[in-house]
């Protein structure tokens, strides 16, 4: 059946049980991962999914289901659901149906090219990327992983205040990690790309990234404790940034969980800090024209030369301030309740590069990774202590790798201590891909080493 004609009967049967305002959310999409393993395709994964989810009010409550069967003899089991729902919940938090907006800008996040690439196209794509990673340098001794993969997605949001809406992207990613060995040291080097051009995933330039960073680390030590002047590299900046991105959200703000609470219009960072949400970015992998309330996406500045000027709002958290919402709802599915997420969020660049930062500092430290993410930093308090790799700095120049050293901070006081920000921006892993960062010069750090 038409998508449009079975939501229309889902409507018909809803008021029929008594609910007044209804929303349905679809949503369909497909994944495929390709892993090789010494020249073999050693994992092939196909999936697909496909369900839609059904909110309404019933006698001023709002109820939720959902189903994985799209079709017409799911419809009454669906709308019983949400009445049974409505009836036990007991929240007192008032929760809309949205008219929808006045405009939505066109967003093209879907790839015709990327969809028409052949399944034998990318598991010679991945076979090429671990073979020319061994064909680099023979103290590659393996290969950790070696991995291609893509998704596409689609949404349809209709509700009976008359919005209905649609939305399709795809996506692809790769990364290879190596490891490198030289007598008794052993190093490992990451490599990746995201996006939905797979003209621009160039096995020879991927693999040589990832075969490089390895072999530089080679002969890594520690160094002397002590406050440095720190460059944390774009991708380990971005993975930071990953790490507190709950503190912009209101409804963290709203229950006491971020320390950016009552900062709104304050200087909070360095004036070389623009922090950006920008949902229409060409190529962005978060780029949408609509949230997951069907409100019109905005771009805007979270922070703008250090001063905090926004929170993200979904229509609930919106509601509680007095404001208008961002349009930053998030619903990572048909099943998923109501969140808050940003789209495309970045650290806006700056105008010189990475090699221009480094001759700057006549003693150092250039972090290339930081590891324990997720047990080592406290997102309220801002407090961080993280496992790093990277290099020492001396005389404006790289003089060596560095390991065995624990970097500490707070980060809402190293971003006040930004210095710069490079050119040099770049976005996250697979899972982080719609965050990103160039790297930031920090006036100092603590770093524990020897």
């Amino acid at each position: 059946m038409e998508m449009k004609a079975l939501i229309d009967k889902i409507f018909q049967k809803g008021r029929e049980s008594g609910l007044n305002d209804m929303e349905v959310y679809y949503s369909a999409g497909s994944s495929l991962t390709l892993k090789v393993f010494q020249t073999e395709l050693d994992t092939y994964n196909l999936s697909e999914s496909e369900g839609l989810s059904l909110r309404g009010v019933y006698k001023g409550k709002m109820g939720y289901s959902y189903t994985e069967r799209v079709d017409e003899a799911s419809i009454e089991q669906l709308v019983r659901d949400v009445v049974e729902n409505a009836t036990i919940i007991d929240s007192e938090d008032e929760e809309d149906i949205f008219e929808g907006s006045k405009e939505y800008k066109k967003v093209d996040s879907f790839n015709l090219g990327l969809s028409k690439i052949s399944e034998e196209e990318k598991i010679k794509f991945v076979k090429k990327l671990e073979e020319e990673a061994f064909k680099l340098d023979k103290r590659i001794t393996s290969v950790q992983a070696c991995v291609f993969g893509d998704g596409y997605g689609e949404t349809i949001m209709s509700n009976t205040k008359g919005l209905f809406l649609e939305d399709k992207s795809n996506i692809a990613y790769t990364y290879i990690s190596v490891v490198a060995k030289e007598g008794e040291d052993i190093k490992t080097g990451l490599a990746y790309r995201t996006g939905n051009d797979f003209n621009k995933f160039i096995a020879e330039e991927i693999a040589k990234e990832a075969v490089d960073e390895a072999l530089a680390l080679l002969g890594a030590s520690s160094v002397k404790s002590g406050d440095y002047k720190v460059i944390i590299k774009n991708s380990a900046a971005a993975d930071l940034l990953e790490a507190f991105t709950g503190i912009f959200s209101a409804e963290a703000v709203q229950k006491n969980l971020s320390l950016l609470k009552g900062k709104l219009n304050e200087k909070i960072a360095s004036d070389k800090f623009t922090l950006i949400d920008d949902p229409y970015m060409e190529g962005g992998l978060a780029s949408k024209s609509f949230d997951g309330e069907g409100v019109a996406c905005k771009y805007k500045k979270v922070i703008d030369k250090g001063v905090l000027k926004t929170y993200f709002h979904n229509l609930k958290t919106a509601k509680k301030d007095g404001v208008e919402t961002t349009g930053n709802a998030s619903k990572g599915s048909y099943k998923s309740s109501i969140g808050i997420s940003p789209s495309n969020f970045y650290v806006e660049k700056g105008e010189r590069d990475l090699n221009e930062m480094i001759a700057d500092l006549d003693k150092g430290i250039l972090i290339t990774e930081l590891q324990g993410l997720h047990s080592g930093l406290n997102s309220i308090s801002g407090d961080f202590s993280l496992a790093a790799l990277g290099y020492l700095i001396e005389g404006g120049k790289i003089s060596r790798p560095v390991e065995q050293i624990t970097v500490a901070g707070n980060y809402f006081e190293m971003l006040k201590n930004i210095e710069e920000t490079g050119s040099d921006l770049k976005f996250g892993l697979p899972g982080g891909a719609y965050i990103g960062s160039p790297s930031l010069k920090i006036k100092k750090l603590s770093i524990a080493g020897e």
